[in-house]
């Protein structure tokens, strides 16, 4: 399962309760730059799952084609990555539209030993070309957050060496109380002299643990081995994995997913590709998004050569990140599936299924797994 971060097919119909009616992340990159360029994403059927200029509908397209719409009550990748693995979750992690309390500084202040700066909801690399001087200057700590449940820690290499930003960030997730116990914490470093800051590749995230069974701890329950690849296993906090790569861009999730599908006999790939969300999504970055999808594009014929008869795969996404609204926050918009079995061929309309639990069903019944948790597998409905 290859989860697109980011790559959004159009708000759900609950949009505007999360500000984010009108946003459509591939629809609307498709309009400003007057249609996209997929050929390959077109023969599989992405132009199936949504409207896409430049993607047309394919009569027989390679795979089953869909969009998934959330139940849970959240728009940031826990959220989405956890109802993908079969937990939705009805109450929404903690978020600080103003800000965070005096309180939660005062613990950020006690657990770092440091001083406080910042303090906002803010873009990462804005408050760091901002106040990144001040913070090399003074030695205290960046703190910010958006509009989804974290709370970040920016921080100079040099200044707060990354061993002790880890420490802190560990130290503040396990310190704070439930009524504040946000997604994650963030450890955000970066390095380079004031006016030309840039962050590293170095971030690591402190996410809580699931609150539920997922069909991850089914998957180890039954010995079917877990290969995370990306930042997934930090969104469950390792739990259910046997083992886990990070990457540091999309070229190389995408390398070492598909060395996974060459080489592995059995288990389950869990993939994400961050750069959509982290690289582009939040920066608004247009001309990047695009290369990204075709970037991906030209590597889907691996993605057919690669696959063994037997082999499912999935293309989904979390959550959406339009870069084309003013907003550089998630938005809350339906997803596309993209599933085929070996080959493909004779894809069929999945529709719009209600609830992103649907896969890990799909996966559950693919494996030959009894899951109880909720979903409805779609895995008869692909041809094989």
């Amino acid at each position: 399962m290859v989860v697109m971060d980011g790559v959004g097919v159009g708000h759900a119909p609950d949009a505007s309760a999360f500000g984010d009616e009108g946003s459509d992340t591939l629809g609307n990159l498709a309009r400003a730059v007057g249609g996209l360029n997929l050929p390959n994403f077109q023969k599989i059927g992405l132009g199936n799952c949504a409207p896409i200029q430049g993607v047309e509908p394919c009569d027989s397209p390679i795979a089953c084609t869909g969009r998934l719409q959330e139940v849970s009550n959240g728009k940031d990748s826990i959220n989405g990555h956890w109802e993908l693995c079969g937990l939705p979750t009805k109450l929404p992690f903690p978020t600080y539209p103003n800000a965070f309390p005096e309180d939660v500084v005062e613990l950020v202040r006690k657990v770092s030993g440091r001083e406080i700066i910042g303090n906002e909801v803010a873009s990462g690399t804005e408050i760091m070309d901002r106040l990144g001087g001040e913070h090399v200057r003074t030695g205290a700590l960046i703190l910010y957050t958006s509009a989804d449940s974290v709370l970040q820690i920016l921080a100079h290499e040099g200044v707060v060496p990354l061993e002790e930003q880890y420490r802190i960030c560990e130290g503040i997730h396990r310190a704070l109380p439930d009524k504040h116990r946000v997604g994650r914490v963030i450890a955000r470093p970066f390095i380079g002299e004031e006016g030309a800051f840039q962050r590293t590749p170095n971030r690591k995230d402190y996410a809580v643990e699931p609150i539920g069974p997922t069909v991850l701890d089914l998957f180890q329950e039954s010995g079917v081995p877990v290969h995370g690849i990306g930042k997934v296993d930090t969104l469950f906090a390792g739990r259910g994995y046997t083992t886990a790569t990070h990457t540091k861009a999309n070229v190389e999730g995408i390398d070492l997913t598909l060395e996974k599908i060459r080489t592995m006999e059995h288990g389950f790939v869990f993939t994400n590709l961050l750069d959509f969300d982290q690289a582009w999504g939040h920066r608004n970055d247009i001309p990047g998004f695009v290369g990204g999808m075709e970037e991906l594009d030209s590597r889907l014929p691996e993605f057919l050569d690669a696959l063994q008869e037997g082999d499912l795969i999935v293309f989904t996404a979390d959550h959406g990140n339009d870069p084309t609204t003013p907003s550089t926050d998630h938005s809350r918009e339906n997803v596309p599936v993209i599933a085929w079995i070996g080959k493909g061929g004779n894809g069929v309309d999945l529709g719009v299924r209600m609830g992103f639990m649907d896969l890990a069903a799909t996966l559950a019944e693919f494996f030959g797994l009894d899951w109880n948790g909720p979903g409805v597998s779609f895995l008869a409905d692909l041809p094989h």
